[in-house]
């Protein structure tokens, strides 16, 4: 396993004949069981491979709206042996019933609470899980229905980096946590009952990395091609950080185009008007334009690796045209047979 767990707990929120929503509170940490081992390292893979997570830290009442720093006092606590996670696990979930109480749309879920080691950190994963139903064959061959939980499909949970939250209080960007589907303001209501403010504004961060890399190669006596190993080294060394759950280090980045012969990047990139942080968390996504070009609008969909541009994708800016040489066989083929049809 690539994390040792050290608590586990579900508590469950739903709502009552009334329409009331209810806690019912579990009295003891889950068993370290095959079954909780399976489902909590799956359940790491999942978020750490999720992309374009937000990331924040535990606001102050009154710095941002109404930060509530219930949340943080009691996970203080916890750290501190004052509280039991039992107790801890419980005062969240009346937390959470509290915010959730505030909106109609609301049905609850299984809050799931686990404090783990990961790598050299401690991690305490918060998410709250719906049930989802199936059906199984018996061994009679009868149909059962039966519920199960929903961990293909998270998407209320966070991860609070303890080990940095206690070493750097300064810290903006201890806890990550997945962005809905809409944006930000999905997930408003499970950060607001943890008194979570986001901090650092992790695409905009990549995006001037991305922007300085290109700024950087375009000033530089580089040929094409070794233009184009400079963006393929920064996006290699942004995957690799991304995929371990590590931030981006501009010095360590820049040491590593050093390496390639390509000097002065931590000069460039700090000295410039970029207004890049020492250290940020990657979005595969964003530094993905390092590689490749692709944009949709008006029906159409275009994708092409960088490096083909001037060769075999010639950009005409004036004329507003693209000209691709060499058309991949299967689309060859797709237009071949309208043609005919036609």
């Amino acid at each position: 396993m690539s994390i040792n767990i050290e608590q586990a707990i579900i508590h469950e929120i739903s709502q009552d004949s009334q329409g009331q929503l209810r806690c019912r509170l579990r009295p003891q940490p889950l068993l370290n069981s095959q079954a909780v081992e399976t489902m909590l390292e799956e359940l790491h893979q999942t978020y750490t491979g999720k992309a374009g997570k937000g990331f924040g830290y535990f606001g102050i009442a009154g710095d941002d709206g109404e930060a509530n720093p219930a949340f943080a006092d009691a996970l203080g606590q916890y750290r501190e042996g004052e509280l039991g996670f039992v107790e801890f696990s419980g005062r969240a979930s009346k937390l959470l019933q509290d915010e959730l109480a505030k909106y109609d749309f609301s049905q609850g879920g299984f809050l799931l609470m686990s404090c783990y080691t990961s790598m050299t950190s401690d991690y305490l994963f918060v998410a709250l899980l719906n049930a989802k139903s199936s059906m199984t064959v018996l061994d009679d061959m009868e149909l059962s229905q039966n519920n199960h939980l929903d961990l293909n499909n998270i998407q209320l949970a966070a991860r609070i980096d303890l080990t940095e939250w206690q070493a750097d209080k300064d810290s903006r960007k201890y806890i990550s946590f997945i962005r809905g589907r809409a944006g930000r303001k999905v997930a408003d209501f499970f950060l607001d009952f943890m008194g979570c403010v986001e901090g650092v504004n992790t695409k905009a961060q990549n995006k001037t990395l991305m922007n300085a890399v290109e700024d950087f190669v375009a000033g530089s006596e580089l040929t094409k091609d070794e233009r184009q190993q400079c963006r393929d080294k920064v996006f290699e060394y942004c995957s690799e950080r991304f995929d371990s759950g590590a931030d981006i280090e501009i010095k360590d980045l820049a040491d590593e185009l050093a390496d390639q012969g390509m000097d002065s990047f931590y000069d460039f990139a700090r000295g410039g008007a970029y207004e890049l942080d020492e250290e940020f968390p990657a979005d595969k996504s964003t530094l993905r334009q390092l590689k490749k070009f692709s944009g949709t609008g008006g029906g159409v969909t275009l994708s092409f690796d960088g490096g083909h541009l001037g060769q075999r994708v010639i950009y005409d800016p004036v004329s507003d045209t693209i000209m691709i040489k060499g058309v991949p066989a299967n689309l060859k083929d797709q237009l071949d047979r309208r043609l005919k049809g036609e």
